[in-house]
């Protein structure tokens, strides 16, 4: 039977029992094999779900990952713990001025790892063909509104035209599949997520709805006041035809659906209409849509993610709480052995679900992480 190792010592993760399996396994036997990775707390928008409006205090350029600790970091993901995908992640990834070298870098290392990267999309214009020049395989940019004046009352920044026309770069240097992703904010932008899904279909573009998730700076988001996935699938309805996508999930957070067109005066919301035919199921499929539902519909227990911050420190969920340094020991000149034990310890200690042992995002014993989504990278 296997024995607990002696414990690494305080203000480190409890060390796995010797003789558990290897990779990134905890103890509700998921395996995380999905790598999100931060470059950097920067961003220059304030997303109002994200940030406040004054901004965070950033971290130093000393604090946060080099480049050469970057690559090796991922190094010993992908070689020793079974690392099948890398997502590059902020802040923004953007303002790095070393972002292209960096991509370059891992895949120089990685002939065959799908690397993809998480945007806000201002200056993907300028960049997205040496992104992908340098090995970066997709894209997934931030995309909450098609209206100037909504955007703006969303970012707190005048930048919509630099976020499409970097879409749009990002589709001609074949960063493709080019996924967006929306948060709907009640009375804000929620109305407008039928035509926002339609101008993705028709430029062929990936749209996933994200849930409003309790990681705001201002902590000001209540369960009550979110747009929840049954809401985002009735006011697409009103459109659409949702069917579920054919093709299994395999552990991805977003539901997908098959989308067609909904027939003029067939059943919406409320149900059909006297009189009028039923929707034509075997129309023609206009693309997908994925709902990522993590506070109505949690998606914990198929979990296959592990995230590294920008100053190197290791979350094994992105509501926990607890955070284990992998950049310290690494600057203390740790093996690579002893890098992926200290990985190997935190994941095992990840929580069951919302970083607790039971899912609830908004349960009276919830407490929301002290970090917002721009500092610990999605």
């Amino acid at each position: 039977m296997p024995q607990p190792r002696e414990d690494a010592g305080p203000g480190l993760p409890p060390a796995r029992p010797a003789g558990t399996a290897p990779g990134l396994l905890d103890q509700y036997g998921r395996r995380a094999t999905d790598m999100r990775l931060s470059l950097t707390d920067k961003c220059n928008l304030r997303c109002t779900y994200c940030m406040p409006a004054e901004g965070l205090e950033w971290l130093s350029k000393q604090a946060v990952m080099s480049a050469e600790e970057i690559v090796r970091i991922v190094r010993i993901g992908v070689d020793l713990l079974g690392v099948r995908e890398l997502r590059l992640t902020g802040g923004e990834p953007l303002v790095r001025a070393d972002l292209i070298d960096i991509i370059a870098a891992l895949r120089s290392n990685h002939p065959e790892l799908p690397i993809s990267m998480t945007t806000n999309g201002v200056g993907l214009d300028k960049k997205a063909g040496a992104l992908k020049a340098a090995g970066l395989t997709r894209i997934n940019v931030s995309l909450d509104s098609l209206h100037e004046e909504t955007f703006t009352k969303l970012t707190r920044r005048p930048f919509l035209d630099r976020v499409l026309a970097g879409v749009d770069a990002a589709w001609a240097a074949g960063l493709g599949p080019v996924k967006l992703n929306a948060v709907l904010m009640r009375g804000i932008n929620d109305t407008e997520s039928p035509s926002l899904l339609a101008w993705a279909l028709d430029r062929g573009y990936e749209l996933r709805f994200i849930e409003q998730m309790p990681l705001d700076a201002d902590h000001g988001w209540t369960r009550r006041n979110m747009i929840t996935a049954a809401e985002i699938r009735s006011l697409l309805s009103r459109d659409f035809v949702l069917s579920p996508d054919p093709r299994a999930r395999d552990g991805a957070p977003a539901e997908r659906f098959e989308v067609r067109r909904r027939v003029a005066g067939s059943a919406g919301p409320a149900g059909p209409a006297l009189g009028t035919e039923v929707p034509d199921a075997d129309g023609p499929v206009l693309g997908t849509v994925g709902i990522i539902a993590s506070v109505t519909e949690p998606f914990c227990a198929d979990c296959r993610r592990t995230r590294i911050t920008a100053e190197g420190k290791i979350m094994s969920c992105l509501f926990s709480r607890e955070e284990f340094d992998l950049l310290g020991l690494l600057r203390e000149g740790a093996s690579d052995e002893a890098l992926a034990e200290r990985w190997q310890d935190a994941m095992w200690v990840k929580p069951k679900a919302h970083g607790m042992d039971h899912t609830g995002l908004g349960a009276p014993d919830f407490v929301q992480p002290d970090r917002s989504m721009s500092a610990i990278g999605g």
